[in-house]
């Protein structure tokens, strides 16, 4: 079964996300660990969280 654009928009929106995510990563590198603590934070409380958007897709 083919996807919808739809779906192939928001994989690609996935897509951008794990880039981001792999910038966060090669770039943590590079900060003190106070730094690193408070990204860590505002990443934990950043909403909606992954686990609530996975929720959503799976219907839960």
């Amino acid at each position: 079964m083919p996807l919808s654009g739809e779906a192939i928009r928001l994989m690609n929106y996935v897509d951008d996300v794990s880039v981001t995510l792999r910038r966060v990563l090669a770039l943590a590198q590079t900060l003190t660990p106070e730094e690193r603590k408070r990204v860590s934070d505002y990443l934990k409380n950043a909403q909606p969280s992954v686990e609530a958007v996975i929720s959503s897709l799976q219907g839960k």
